[in-house]
């Protein structure tokens, strides 16, 4: 974790996570459902925040495997997107930077193994693979909020 040097800045912590967005063959997204005091309820790519002596591309993948049961997942090295999202006041931290990288599955819609204890510990209630028209049309709260033009720019490679 770091803190908020700027002129004026929050000297809470910052949080630092490393997300994954993994496609399946179809190009569909998967994005697991959370309930979060921060957030409430909404739809995400897997990750999480990093631990001691991890860098985001680790964190990214330990956490794919915390949330999926996947441990045969290659996450691809280079970097497609930062976001950042501040805190509220009531949070221990000031804001969450976010680095999302890229994984690929075989199988559409591969099936998220059996890891219930981790998704109860972190509010995940469930997880879906979602279409690029099903991320258009929804009405549900996707984030990152730039994740459609993210998959239109991976998917157009």
């Amino acid at each position: 974790m770091t803190t908020d040097t700027s002129p004026g800045g929050d000297l809470r912590p910052v949080r630092l996570a490393g997300r994954v967005i993994v496609l399946d063959p179809a190009n569909r997204v998967l994005l697991l459902r959370h309930d979060s005091r921060h957030y409430g309820l909404h739809w995400a790519t897997p990750g999480g925040g990093l631990e001691d002596g991890e860098d985001f591309h680790a964190a990214a993948t330990r956490e794919l495997r915390e949330e999926t049961g996947w441990d045969d997942v290659a996450i691809e090295p280079g970097l497609v997107l930062e976001d950042a999202r501040a805190r509220g006041p009531a949070s221990e931290f000031s804001k969450t930077v976010h680095r999302f990288f890229v994984a690929h599955v075989s199988i559409p819609q591969r099936q998220v193994m059996d890891v219930d204890g981790m998704h109860a510990s972190d509010g995940i209630l469930g997880y879906r693979w979602w279409t690029r028209p099903e991320l258009e049309s929804t009405a549900e709260t996707i984030w990152p909020p730039t994740l459609l033009t993210v998959l239109h720019t991976l998917i157009s490679q």
